[in-house]
Protein backbone atom coordinates (compact mmCIF):
# COMPACT_ATOMS: atom_id res chain seq x y z
CA UNK A 1 0.00 0.00 0.00
CA UNK A 2 1.38 3.59 -0.87
CA UNK A 3 0.84 4.55 3.31
CA UNK A 4 3.11 1.93 3.55
CA UNK A 5 5.98 3.56 1.44
CA UNK A 6 8.61 6.30 2.66
CA UNK A 7 9.86 8.78 0.74
CA UNK A 8 13.64 10.25 1.13
CA UNK A 9 14.73 13.42 1.14
CA UNK A 10 18.35 14.50 0.31
CA UNK A 11 19.65 17.69 -1.40
CA UNK A 12 21.87 16.61 -4.05
CA UNK A 13 23.10 19.88 -5.40
CA UNK A 14 22.64 23.47 -4.02
CA UNK A 15 19.06 24.05 -3.32
CA UNK A 16 17.72 20.62 -5.30
CA UNK A 17 16.07 18.42 -3.17
CA UNK A 18 15.48 14.69 -4.63
CA UNK A 19 12.43 13.25 -3.08
CA UNK A 20 12.66 9.37 -3.48
CA UNK A 21 10.29 6.25 -3.03
CA UNK A 22 11.50 2.68 -3.18
CA UNK A 23 9.49 0.47 -4.41
CA UNK A 24 9.87 -3.25 -4.08
CA UNK A 25 8.43 -5.71 -6.52
CA UNK A 26 9.60 -3.74 -9.63
CA UNK A 27 12.40 -6.20 -10.75
CA UNK A 28 13.99 -7.93 -7.93
CA UNK A 29 15.99 -4.80 -6.34
CA UNK A 30 13.24 -2.76 -6.57
CA UNK A 31 12.91 0.33 -8.18
CA UNK A 32 12.95 3.94 -7.29
CA UNK A 33 10.28 6.88 -8.43
CA UNK A 34 12.09 10.33 -8.09
CA UNK A 35 11.05 13.79 -8.07
CA UNK A 36 12.94 17.06 -8.06
CA UNK A 37 12.65 20.35 -5.97
CA UNK A 38 14.42 23.54 -6.57
CA UNK A 39 13.48 26.02 -4.34
CA UNK A 40 14.21 29.69 -4.68
CA UNK A 41 12.10 33.01 -5.59
CA UNK A 42 9.31 30.73 -7.30
CA UNK A 43 9.77 26.64 -6.36
CA UNK A 44 9.74 24.51 -9.53
CA UNK A 45 9.30 20.74 -8.85
CA UNK A 46 10.13 18.34 -11.83
CA UNK A 47 7.89 15.19 -11.86
CA UNK A 48 5.01 14.88 -10.08
CA UNK A 49 5.30 10.67 -9.67
CA UNK A 50 2.33 8.81 -9.60
CA UNK A 51 -1.33 9.33 -8.56
CA UNK A 52 -1.34 7.03 -5.60
CA UNK A 53 1.88 9.14 -4.70
CA UNK A 54 0.37 12.27 -4.32
CA UNK A 55 0.42 12.06 -0.27
CA UNK A 56 3.69 11.00 -0.30
CA UNK A 57 5.19 13.71 -2.21
CA UNK A 58 3.41 15.87 -0.89
CA UNK A 59 4.33 15.16 2.89
CA UNK A 60 7.98 15.47 1.28
CA UNK A 61 7.71 18.76 -0.27
CA UNK A 62 6.14 20.14 3.00
CA UNK A 63 9.42 18.91 4.30
CA UNK A 64 11.33 21.76 2.16
CA UNK A 65 8.88 24.45 1.39
CA UNK A 66 4.99 25.09 2.00
CA UNK A 67 3.33 23.44 -1.01
CA UNK A 68 1.05 26.45 -1.76
CA UNK A 69 4.46 28.13 -2.28
CA UNK A 70 5.25 25.58 -5.29
CA UNK A 71 4.86 28.00 -8.82
CA UNK A 72 6.32 25.40 -11.55
CA UNK A 73 5.86 21.66 -12.36
CA UNK A 74 7.36 20.04 -15.00
CA UNK A 75 8.33 16.46 -16.15
CA UNK A 76 10.32 14.70 -19.09
CA UNK A 77 7.35 13.45 -21.01
CA UNK A 78 4.02 12.27 -20.56
CA UNK A 79 3.76 9.02 -18.58
CA UNK A 80 1.96 7.99 -15.11
CA UNK A 81 5.45 8.13 -12.96
CA UNK A 82 6.34 12.12 -14.39
CA UNK A 83 2.98 13.41 -14.72
CA UNK A 84 0.17 11.34 -13.10
CA UNK A 85 -0.42 13.68 -10.11
CA UNK A 86 -0.51 16.61 -11.92
CA UNK A 87 -4.10 17.81 -11.65
CA UNK A 88 -4.06 17.03 -7.85
CA UNK A 89 -0.66 19.13 -7.51
CA UNK A 90 -2.79 22.26 -9.62
CA UNK A 91 -5.20 22.00 -6.70
CA UNK A 92 -3.46 21.70 -4.14
CA UNK A 93 -1.28 24.56 -5.25
CA UNK A 94 -3.07 27.63 -6.29
CA UNK A 95 -0.28 29.83 -7.95
CA UNK A 96 1.35 26.29 -9.54
CA UNK A 97 1.73 26.46 -13.47
CA UNK A 98 2.93 23.66 -15.90
CA UNK A 99 5.82 24.11 -18.33
CA UNK A 100 7.05 22.07 -21.12
CA UNK A 101 7.78 22.88 -24.71
CA UNK A 102 5.45 23.95 -27.34
CA UNK A 103 4.92 20.55 -28.74
CA UNK A 104 3.76 18.54 -25.41
CA UNK A 105 1.21 21.34 -24.79
CA UNK A 106 -0.24 20.96 -28.59
CA UNK A 107 -0.35 17.10 -28.57
CA UNK A 108 -1.56 16.84 -24.93
CA UNK A 109 -0.96 19.28 -22.28
CA UNK A 110 -3.33 21.96 -23.31
CA UNK A 111 -6.22 19.51 -22.67
CA UNK A 112 -4.68 17.08 -19.86
CA UNK A 113 -3.86 19.61 -17.46
CA UNK A 114 -6.91 21.61 -15.51
CA UNK A 115 -4.85 24.80 -15.93
CA UNK A 116 -3.95 25.97 -18.77
CA UNK A 117 0.14 25.07 -19.19
CA UNK A 118 2.89 27.67 -20.06
CA UNK A 119 5.16 27.26 -23.11
CA UNK A 120 8.85 27.46 -21.82
CA UNK A 121 11.39 29.57 -23.25
CA UNK A 122 12.99 28.01 -26.62
CA UNK A 123 15.73 30.80 -26.42
CA UNK A 124 16.02 32.57 -23.09
CA UNK A 125 16.73 30.39 -19.56
CA UNK A 126 13.81 30.12 -17.18
CA UNK A 127 14.74 32.57 -14.22
CA UNK A 128 12.74 31.02 -10.50
CA UNK A 129 14.92 33.68 -8.89
CA UNK A 130 18.12 31.09 -7.40
CA UNK A 131 18.04 28.82 -10.57
CA UNK A 132 18.46 29.70 -13.93
CA UNK A 133 16.92 26.83 -16.04
CA UNK A 134 17.03 26.37 -19.62
CA UNK A 135 14.55 23.85 -21.41
CA UNK A 136 16.37 21.31 -24.06
CA UNK A 137 13.77 19.05 -26.39
CA UNK A 138 14.93 16.21 -26.38
CA UNK A 139 12.40 14.21 -29.03
CA UNK A 140 12.63 10.15 -28.58
CA UNK A 141 15.10 10.63 -26.43
CA UNK A 142 15.34 8.51 -24.11
CA UNK A 143 11.30 7.99 -25.55
CA UNK A 144 8.30 9.66 -26.33
CA UNK A 145 7.78 12.40 -29.27
CA UNK A 146 7.56 15.46 -27.00
CA UNK A 147 10.14 14.33 -23.92
CA UNK A 148 12.26 17.58 -22.90
CA UNK A 149 14.73 17.89 -20.05
CA UNK A 150 15.76 20.96 -18.25
CA UNK A 151 19.73 22.03 -17.14
CA UNK A 152 20.06 24.25 -14.16
CA UNK A 153 22.63 26.47 -15.30
CA UNK A 154 23.36 27.73 -11.50
CA UNK A 155 24.51 24.34 -10.30
CA UNK A 156 25.43 22.72 -13.60
CA UNK A 157 22.58 20.26 -13.07
CA UNK A 158 21.01 18.57 -15.43
CA UNK A 159 17.26 16.94 -14.82
CA UNK A 160 18.21 13.82 -16.72
CA UNK A 161 14.37 11.77 -16.37
CA UNK A 162 14.58 8.66 -17.62
CA UNK A 163 18.34 8.80 -19.15
CA UNK A 164 20.49 6.48 -16.64
CA UNK A 165 17.56 4.30 -15.45
CA UNK A 166 18.96 1.79 -12.94
CA UNK A 167 17.17 -0.80 -10.51
CA UNK A 168 17.71 -1.31 -6.86
CA UNK A 169 17.58 0.60 -3.63
CA UNK A 170 20.08 3.43 -3.84
CA UNK A 171 21.73 6.49 -2.29
CA UNK A 172 20.78 9.66 -3.29
CA UNK A 173 24.25 10.73 -4.74
CA UNK A 174 26.83 8.84 -6.03
CA UNK A 175 30.30 9.49 -7.71
CA UNK A 176 30.16 6.10 -9.00
CA UNK A 177 29.84 5.09 -12.45
CA UNK A 178 26.08 4.87 -13.63
CA UNK A 179 26.12 3.29 -17.29
CA UNK A 180 27.23 0.15 -16.25
CA UNK A 181 23.71 -0.06 -14.33
CA UNK A 182 22.16 1.98 -16.52
CA UNK A 183 23.02 -0.63 -19.80
CA UNK A 184 22.04 -3.49 -17.32
CA UNK A 185 18.56 -1.65 -16.96
CA UNK A 186 18.05 -1.34 -20.60
CA UNK A 187 18.47 -4.68 -21.15
CA UNK A 188 15.36 -5.90 -18.77
CA UNK A 189 13.41 -2.66 -20.10
CA UNK A 190 14.55 -1.87 -23.32
CA UNK A 191 12.82 1.74 -22.65
CA UNK A 192 15.35 3.64 -25.31
CA UNK A 193 13.96 4.85 -28.29
CA UNK A 194 16.51 3.74 -30.69
CA UNK A 195 16.61 6.31 -33.49
CA UNK A 196 18.91 8.94 -35.13
CA UNK A 197 18.24 11.69 -32.46
CA UNK A 198 20.14 9.54 -29.93
CA UNK A 199 23.40 9.67 -30.01
CA UNK A 200 23.28 13.35 -31.36
CA UNK A 201 20.92 14.54 -28.00
CA UNK A 202 23.30 12.46 -26.13
CA UNK A 203 26.45 14.09 -27.17
CA UNK A 204 24.48 17.65 -27.08
CA UNK A 205 23.66 17.41 -23.43
CA UNK A 206 27.53 16.37 -22.94
CA UNK A 207 28.32 19.55 -24.44
CA UNK A 208 26.29 21.68 -21.00
CA UNK A 209 28.91 19.90 -18.99
CA UNK A 210 27.06 19.13 -15.95
CA UNK A 211 28.29 17.88 -12.56
CA UNK A 212 25.20 16.87 -11.22
CA UNK A 213 22.90 14.22 -12.67
CA UNK A 214 19.04 14.49 -11.05
CA UNK A 215 18.19 10.63 -12.39
CA UNK A 216 14.60 9.80 -12.02
CA UNK A 217 14.98 6.04 -11.38
CA UNK A 218 18.38 5.19 -9.41
CA UNK A 219 21.02 7.50 -7.42
CA UNK A 220 21.82 10.70 -9.18
CA UNK A 221 25.40 11.36 -10.18
CA UNK A 222 28.03 13.87 -8.85
CA UNK A 223 31.49 14.87 -11.28
CA UNK A 224 32.21 14.75 -14.52
CA UNK A 225 28.69 14.52 -16.07
CA UNK A 226 29.68 14.74 -19.92
CA UNK A 227 31.86 11.63 -19.36
CA UNK A 228 28.82 10.01 -18.25
CA UNK A 229 26.46 11.09 -21.18
CA UNK A 230 29.02 9.62 -23.29
CA UNK A 231 29.82 6.53 -21.94
CA UNK A 232 26.02 6.13 -21.83
CA UNK A 233 25.92 6.98 -25.63
CA UNK A 234 28.85 4.65 -26.43
CA UNK A 235 27.32 2.24 -24.52
CA UNK A 236 24.22 2.08 -26.57
CA UNK A 237 26.13 2.06 -29.65
CA UNK A 238 27.92 -1.20 -28.46
CA UNK A 239 25.13 -2.95 -27.44
CA UNK A 240 22.36 -1.84 -30.45
CA UNK A 241 24.60 -0.31 -33.09
CA UNK A 242 23.02 2.39 -32.49
CA UNK A 243 25.04 6.04 -33.52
Amino acid sequence: MASDLETRVDEIAPDIYRLSTWIPGITEHGFTFNQFLLTGDEPFLFHTGQRFLFPQVWAAIERIVPLNRLRWISFGHLEADECGAVNQFLAAAPHAEVIHGPLAIMVSLNDMCDRPPVAAPTEAAHDIGGHSLRFIATPHVPHNWEAGLWFDETTSTLLAGDLFTHTGQCPALTESDCVAPALEAEAVFHATGLTTNLAPTLTRLAELDPTTLAIMHGASFHGDGAAQLRGLSDGYAGLFGAS
